[in-house]
């Protein structure tokens, strides 16, 4: 399906954001495959806490693992609009798979794409773009999280080695895909001393020496998506895996956050829409004082303001998406598309529940989780309070 790049007309001054042919082809396929493969067993996955791992390989098999890689690299090679319809689409169903789906689409391979050298990406790319594969980023640590800058783990030359390896020691925390994965990036400072400028990049793999999964976090939400601990004790990782060069890791990071953040952004409109249609459809049969509550003003304005958002925010989403695809100067404008749409998703999640009264707080309804899968948005990728940092930095401030 995903088999040639979208086209968006654009001049030097003008935005058109009306969807081509294919770019609905893949909306639509996207949304028809999660209605049908998915939606039947979100619920059960979510209690368990079990990674949708056939439903991912099956959205592999459409081109959703590597949507934004070249065909040269095992991808479609398509725009960042169709990214992003294709992240809402899985985000309004499962906000979990959609998680996992941007962190090895924006947070693994396009800064592999970028920075990687050619053997990197013949090694990697093509496995990652096809699905057969998966990808993590490793950042945050216990005590380094916004700060990115402030992390701990370190990465030197093996004792008495000219050529290697690195021996990486450090414990990275919340780490998305991280149970799954076969490829990590992992950031460590190389030069102790030299703050943000001493950190660099490198292609980890489970099987290297000191390498170890820790402890899996019980989350709030998005039980479905793995946030484990990586252990690094000592771990031995070759000199060709370092990603760019020493010190070029916090510019590496911040690049793949970057896009990252129009991914999430995108996730929850998706989130919010899939709370929107819940609650509309509940408000249409519910009946109370001998009419459906839908008929009520109060409720009705809930909804109208929930679909005003949700719009706005898909808007900043597509901006920052066309941006991109344009080549234009992102500057601040996907940290507006992040801060807006996950602060939006949280506030929609939260009228869908009380529009389902007392049954929006029971495990049985979609609403419930949708609560739950939204809170962490605001926080992951960067908080609210870092793109407001963002936002006004832009300003001068």
């Amino acid at each position: 399906m995903l088999t040639r790049r979208g086209s968006i007309v654009r001049t030097q001054h003008t935005m058109d954001f009306s969807l081509n042919d294919h770019q609905k082809l893949i909306r639509d396929t996207v949304r028809q495959f999660m209605e049908n493969e998915v939606r039947p067993s979100v619920k059960q996955r979510d209690r368990e806490g079990r990674f949708a791992a056939a439903e991912i390989q099956k959205l592999a098999e459409l081109g959703c693992c590597g949507m934004l890689m070249p065909e040269e690299w095992g991808g479609p090679g398509l725009d960042a609009i169709s990214y992003v319809l294709m992240i809402e689409e899985v985000a309004r169903v499962d906000a979990a798979m959609a998680t996992s789906l941007s962190v090895t689409n924006s947070a693994v391979q396009v800064p592999l794409l970028t920075f990687g050298s050619e053997a990197q990406k013949r090694k990697y790319l093509h496995r990652l773009a096809a699905g057969e594969i998966l990808g993590s980023f490793c950042l945050t640590e216990p005590q380094a999280g916004s700060d990115a800058a402030g992390i701990q783990t370190r990465a030197a030359p093996a004792s008495g080695s000219s050529d290697g390896p690195y021996i990486l020691s450090g414990t990275k925390t919340w780490v998305s895909n991280g149970s799954v994965a076969d490829i990590f990036i992992v950031f460590a400072k190389t030069d102790p001393d030299a703050g943000g400028k001493g950190i660099s990049a490198f292609l980890v793999e489970p099987g290297f020496k000191g390498f170890r999964i820790g402890r899996h976090e019980e989350k709030m939400g998005q039980h479905s998506s793995p946030s484990v601990e990586i252990v690094l004790n000592e771990c031995e990782v070759p000199v060709e895996n370092r990603v760019g060069e020493e010190g070029q890791g916090l510019k590496i990071a911040l690049s793949a956050l970057d896009n990252g953040r129009i991914g999430i952004a995108a996730q929850a409109v998706g989130v919010a829409q899939g709370a929107l249609e819940a609650a509309a459809a509940f408000a249409k049969q519910r009946r109370a004082f001998g009419k459906n509550i839908a008929e009520f003003q109060a409720i009705q304005w809930m909804l109208a303001d929930m679909q005003t958002e949700i719009e706005a925010a898909r808007g900043l989403v597509h901006h920052a998406a066309w941006l991109k695809d344009s080549g234009g100067r992102m500057g601040s404008t996907a940290s507006k598309a992040k801060l807006y749409a996950t602060e939006m998703a949280n506030r929609v999640a939260a009228k869908a529940v009380q529009i389902h009264g007392s049954i929006g707080y029971s495990r049985e309804t979609d609403v419930e989780r949708i609560y739950r899968d939204a809170r962490v948005m605001t926080i992951y990728e960067g908080t609210s309070e870092i793109q407001r940092v963002i936002i006004a930095r832009e300003l001068g401030l």
